[in-house]
């Protein structure tokens, strides 16, 4: 019973520095990209190790939202970004 207590705080911290990260390599790609006048929200997913599909949403209302950019990525560990494909330029 003790191991499952403290697998409970482990799992909680685990799941906080993964949001931290992606929330991290979200604000990487719109520093990098600019802002949209639309700009609805970043969704980041983490797809296996250090790959990320980030998509940048854009829209008036959540109706309304649509993928107006989508990248794949690879960032390291502090949310430093390596690779991405296609290659973020800025448009904003």
């Amino acid at each position: 019973m003790p191991a499952q207590q403290q697998d409970k705080p482990t799992a909680g911290r685990e799941k906080q520095e993964t949001e931290q990260l992606t929330a991290l390599i979200g604000k990487h790609v719109i520093h990098a990209l600019g802002q949209p006048g639309d700009f609805h929200r970043v969704q980041v997913r983490r797809l296996w190790e250090n790959r990320y599909r980030v998509n940048v949403l854009v829209g008036a209302d959540i109706t309304s939202t649509k993928v107006a950019h989508s990248y794949f990525l690879v960032a390291d560990g502090d949310g430093n970004i390596s690779t991405t494909i296609p290659q973020i330029t800025r448009q904003y």
